[in-house]
């Protein structure tokens, strides 16, 4: 017996898509790039379509899958160098443990991105109990 999520996949075949422009997925084509109608958020995934894979991956019993999936979708408005720098704070020796905890709640303020700010969290204090932190 086929799930309903099961169904659902793939979405391109099954679901309204629409790139981060707002744009249908549909409009997105060669032709489209080659006459220059397409632009760098025309080519960016959509939160929306992150939110319907994750509760895909949910249904199917894959947990994990659907939590990164949802602090992705948190992330699609955040900037590409605001994102390096939230990558380069999570390595290790990278950060204190205060500015992780002000990185994480920076992120929540700005962009609503509770479950990547919680995430964080976790990670500055594994990041000390393990001495991981910059010293």
């Amino acid at each position: 017996m086929t799930s309903a999520a099961e169904s659902a996949y793939p979405l391109r075949e099954s679901a309204d898509l629409h790139a981060h422009s707002g744009a249908p997925l549909g409009d997105i084509t060669a032709a489209a790039l080659a006459a220059g109608q397409i632009s760098g958020d025309d080519l960016r995934v959509h939160a929306d379509t992150l939110r319907q894979q994750a509760a895909i991956a949910d249904a199917n019993g894959y947990p994990q899958l659907a939590q990164n999936l949802r602090r992705a979708a948190e992330l699609t408005d955040v900037p590409d160098d605001e994102l390096l720098r939230v990558y380069e704070m999570l390595r290790p020796q990278r950060a204190s443990y205060d500015e992780l905890l002000r990185l994480a709640d920076y992120l929540e303020r700005q962009y609503g991105a509770a479950r990547n700010a919680a995430f964080i969290r976790d990670a500055a204090s594994a990041y000390r109990a393990r001495k991981l932190l910059r010293r």
